[in-house]
């Protein structure tokens, strides 16, 4: 996700880095793994290397996880990239999440996936996924382990569990960006204008022929946007 992006940062004088979440990538699995499991690995990565304040760059999962750390942790941020992923309490899952929170139902989807398989329906949601990436995604599923804290993750991503964070991003009062693929089938765009009216003096790049993978679909339009950001807003 991040292949085309760290380069451009690092070009832009930014020390980037893009941590794999345990169980994901080339991480490994430290269970169980839940959000609040996650929230505390990424907590630890910043600590022991001594980092700080950050820009933060999130997508999907990272999200949740990582605005949740940043509303516990007031002044480790120094800006945001929020992309195609959610903060709200009132947000409901879609489909695919439903069936990985069900008991029995998830297990057996998770059990059934194929690295062919998998490859296949990953090209069906992104215009630009290379091989290379595809290998990437598919680590997180290489053995029962990773797949099991895919169930673990979801099945603890309660939106409630967001009530007690309501205007806490806002709060943190940093600049903020919002990346998105206009065509998202899981996280809508409508999130993405949420965001912006949410977060005062925040800016908004929606991308109309990208999907959720926005930094696969449009990786050199997306990291030419990030890096214009962080030298204007956080440099």
């Amino acid at each position: 996700m991040w292949h085309d992006v760290l380069p451009a940062l690092a070009e832009a004088g930014w020390r980037a880095l893009a941590p794999d979440l345990p169980g994901y990538g080339d991480s490994e699995p430290d269970p169980p793994g839940t959000w609040e499991r996650h929230v505390q690995a990424l907590e630890r990565f910043v600590r022991e290397l001594d980092l700080g304040p950050v820009a933060l760059v999130t997508h999907d999962w990272g999200v949740p996880i990582g605005l949740r750390w940043a509303c516990e942790n007031p002044g480790a941020v120094s800006a945001l990239a929020i992309s195609d992923g959610g903060f709200f309490a009132d947000r409901r899952w879609h489909d695919l999440a439903n069936v990985m929170r069900t008991p029995g139902k998830g297990e057996e989807l998770i059990s059934s996936y194929t690295r062919e398989g998998f490859f296949a329906t990953m090209r069906t949601v992104s215009s630009g996924m290379t091989e290379a990436a595809l290998e990437d995604y598919w680590k997180a599923f290489a053995d029962d382990t990773r797949r099991l804290g895919h169930l673990e993750l979801y099945r603890s991503g309660d939106f409630e569990k967001l009530a007690p964070y309501e205007g806490c991003v806002a709060a943190l009062g940093v600049p903020a960006l919002i990346v998105w693929g206009e065509e998202d089938r899981f996280a809508s765009v409508q999130m993405a204008h949420r965001f912006h009216e949410e977060l005062p003096g925040s800016e908004l790049a929606i991308f109309e022929d990208a999907g959720h993978f926005v930094w696969d679909d449009e990786p050199e339009r997306a990291a030419r946007v990030l890096v214009d950001f962080l030298e204007r807003r956080a440099g």
